[in-house]
């Protein structure tokens, strides 16, 4: 995109002072279950269909060999709790005061934010609970409850009819035994302590290389019963395995150091994921009617993951922080010709996902309900190349400031190829065509003056609204 064309685009697109008004999606012919997997500090480089060179992933692989990869899928937010916030209600976090992740009571306060997504925000699930579905959560939820807050809503109040995770929420949960001892009692993870403490459902205790397995017979259990009972089903199914600490099974933690317990953690998660997958290949009716979404929620930790060819990682917005693998599985939605293909002009992101599943579902939206997100679901079926028009905003996590000498940008915007990072003031413009620079080395702000004046305005006066 040229510069020229870059501002009459620009001069197009609303400043984003409020979300955008929803609008209804003409109703599907048929209702497609849907099943979205989001792992946790993933990098964009592990897969191996993503140039992961260290582990064989190999069931998730095959989604993609089966369905459409890309490579311009951006998340809201470097880390977890804001990331998930944007998915879940289809707008930037920063609009929830989900900034960073949520923490104890104390540091939530001192870091200005909420202490769990407020139940009034729009709410994937419960618009899918409303038009039929049967909905599942199973697996990390943190957006409220755990530490020592014990009052945040239980997923099942933001529409979920069952559901399952660990210790960053309530409800029924399993908690993670760690395999070597840790400090704390036994072998129990200490924030599974703390969550054991708090009640509020039913607790089990497994050993952490088997939570991802717990997760998955509860969305098969799950998935077999909607089916029986003839409704639609959506499930969200989050595992947590590929965040640190990292356990995995004793023939797979190589010679122990970080970066082979994370890969012996992707390849057992891989394993796990496997049975859901195959349980809906090998059933022609689910088979047909059920979408298979992967994702990651931010980039990966420092010294574990793989960013691919991205700069930054986990906490940072750079690339490596918020650009992240993106699979659609789904034969009977995906056109034939279009199985095994990889879209790498599509941008779009995750305040995108929870409209583009409403259109896919026919799902109607109340009028008073306004995204950040566009529908791009003809995007992700592959029947389009559609890309998000309006420009795209982050906000760093507040508690990763990065090194006093060096510290991270606090604000980025992207429009079209272009993006913009600013310090926390306003100030050090680094001003990237991603198009030319994914790897975000060549800093044009001196060369385009104007431009960078231009991304700024976008920037501060989105930062207005919140």
């Amino acid at each position: 995109m040229s510069l020229v064309n870059l501002q009459q685009s620009l001069a197009l697109v609303p400043l984003l002072a409020a979300p955008l008004a929803a609008t209804a999606a003409p109703a599907p012919t048929v209702r497609p279950n849907v099943i979205f997997v989001l792992a946790d500090d993933m990098g964009y480089g592990d897969l191996s269909c993503y140039g992961g060179p260290s582990v064989n992933t190999t069931n998730i692989d095959r989604l993609a060999a089966e369905g459409i990869r890309f490579t311009q899928f951006c998340v809201n937010s470097p880390i977890c709790s804001p990331s998930r916030t944007a998915l879940t209600t289809g707008q930037f976090p920063a609009r929830w005061k989900i900034t960073s992740y949520i923490d104890n009571r104390a540091l939530n306060e001192q870091r200005g934010m909420a202490q769990w997504l407020d139940p009034k925000a729009p709410s994937l699930a419960r618009f899918l609970q409303h038009n039929g579905y049967a909905t599942g959560h199973f697996g990390k939820w943190h957006m409220g409850g755990g530490r020592d807050v014990g009052e945040a809503p239980l997923p099942t109040e933001y529409g979920f009819d069952v559901s399952l995770t660990q210790f960053e929420g309530l409800g029924d949960r399993v908690l993670p035994l760690m395999s070597m001892p840790q400090e704390g009692e036994a072998h129990k993870l200490p924030l599974g302590v703390a969550s054991e403490k708090l009640g509020r459902g039913n607790v089990r205790w497994v050993k952490r290389s088997d939570v991802t397995k717990a997760f998955v017979d509860g969305a098969l259990d799950f998935m077999q019963r909607a089916t029986a009972q003839n409704k639609p089903f959506y499930i969200n199914l989050w595992p947590d395995d590929v965040h640190s600490p990292f356990d995995p099974p004793p023939e797979r933690r190589g010679d122990g150091s970080k970066h082979a317990l994370y890969n012996g953690v992707v390849q057992t998660m891989d394993e796990q994921l496997g049975p859901l997958f195959d349980a809906v290949r090998n059933n022609a009716k689910l088979r047909d009617n059920t979408l298979i979404i992967f994702a990651s929620d931010n980039g990966p930790e420092p010294g574990a993951g793989s960013s691919g060819p991205f700069g930054g990682a986990k906490g940072t917005l750079y690339e490596g922080g918020i650009r992240e693998p993106f699979i659609v599985w789904g034969p009977g939605f995906v056109p034939a010709a279009r199985h095994g293909s990889v879209n790498t002009s599509s941008l779009f992101s995750g305040v995108d996902f929870a409209p583009s599943v409403l259109a896919l579902t026919g799902t109607p939206i109340p009028a008073d309900i306004k995204f950040d997100g566009e529908d791009l679901s003809r995007t992700l079926l592959g029947q389009a190349t559609a890309t998000r028009t309006h420009p795209l905003f982050w906000k760093r996590p507040p508690d990763r400031p990065g090194p006093h000498n060096a510290p991270f940008p606090g604000f980025a915007v992207r429009a079209g190829n272009w993006k913009l990072l600013l310090n926390d003031d306003g100030t050090t413009p680094r001003l990237y065509n991603l198009y030319n620079d994914p790897g975000e080395t060549d800093n044009l702000a001196a060369a385009q003056p104007e431009l960078v004046v231009r991304l700024k305005k976008l920037i501060l006066d989105w930062n207005a609204t919140l």
